[in-house]
């Protein structure tokens, strides 16, 4: 007589979407999907054909430079076709792709792995293998990657110190603010980072037997606060890169009026 299986069936319906769950569970994964395809198509525009070199726009503006390009790194010796924001986008794809909650926001979104929570996924079994198979495997490379971020996050804050530091003096403006904030959720978005979590708390038995361990905890307690909100300065750093980015490409197009004066500085 065989022996009976002892493997969990769990409760997942079989089929497609088959789930006993009577909330709108599907708005989540697609509005997910539609915000990350609609936020790759402006980057890839603005950061690729955006340019002086192509389509004849500029991406610095009134000492303001668009945070896609970071400095305007290789301008001297980079083809006029080539845009220099790929020297730094890289790290920020490759951080952002490989981030423990996108990983999970995008499995669901494009390969249904699963669809949500208790919802039945795609009829063809392939078996889970995404994070031990080419190329999901380069997940791995997010602890490195979480080292690389920090690059363009600081370069993000010195466009910022040039942006108030303009002509000889200090300025405040919409730029300014706006250069500001990005710079600000970007640094939320890299500090509350799960890699970062366990590298200042991680492989500890005890918090509290010698002043470094508990340094350590105080340092993880802060990462932790951070981390409960790691989706939303994920959401919100990209939002402020676009709003960033359209604002000083106004002001190169002259859309917006550069000498229209605003309460304490200049736009």
């Amino acid at each position: 007589m065989p022996r009976p299986s002892t493997k969990p069936v769990g409760t997942v319906q079989h089929g497609f979407g088959s789930t006993m769950r009577v909330d709108r569970w599907s708005l989540r994964p697609m509005a997910i999907g539609l915000g990350v395809l609609a936020f790759v198509a402006y980057a890839t525009v603005s950061a690729v054909l955006l340019t002086p070199g192509l389509l004849g726009v500029d991406y610095v503006a009134q000492g303001y430079h668009s945070p896609f390009f970071s400095m305007a790194i290789g301008e001297a010796f980079l083809p006029a076709w080539f845009s220099p924001a790929i020297l730094v986008l890289w790290i920020q794809v490759i951080f952002r792709a490989t981030c423990y909650y996108f990983r999970g926001a995008y499995y669901k979104a494009f390969f249904a792995d699963p669809p949500a929570c208790a919802v039945g996924e795609p009829s063809i079994r392939r078996g889970y293998g995404m994070e031990n198979r080419f190329p999901f495997i380069l997940q791995n490379l997010h602890r490195i990657t979480l080292y690389l971020a920090f690059i363009p996050m600081t370069i993000l804050w010195y466009d910022l110190f040039l942006a108030v530091w303009h002509d000889g003096s200090p300025r405040l403006g919409v730029g300014v603010v706006l250069l500001a904030a990005d710079a600000t959720l970007v640094a939320l978005y890299v500090f509350s980072c799960h890699s970062l979590r366990h590298l200042v708390g991680g492989g500890l038995d005890c918090y509290s037997c010698t002043a470094n361990t508990r340094r350590r905890h105080g340092m993880w307690a802060r990462v932790t606060s951070l981390n409960r909100h790691h989706g939303t300065w994920f959401w919100a750093s990209l939002l402020s890169i676009v709003v960033a980015d359209l604002y000083i490409r106004a002001l190169a197009t002259e859309i917006i009026d550069s000498s229209t004066p605003i309460i304490g500085g200049f736009l």
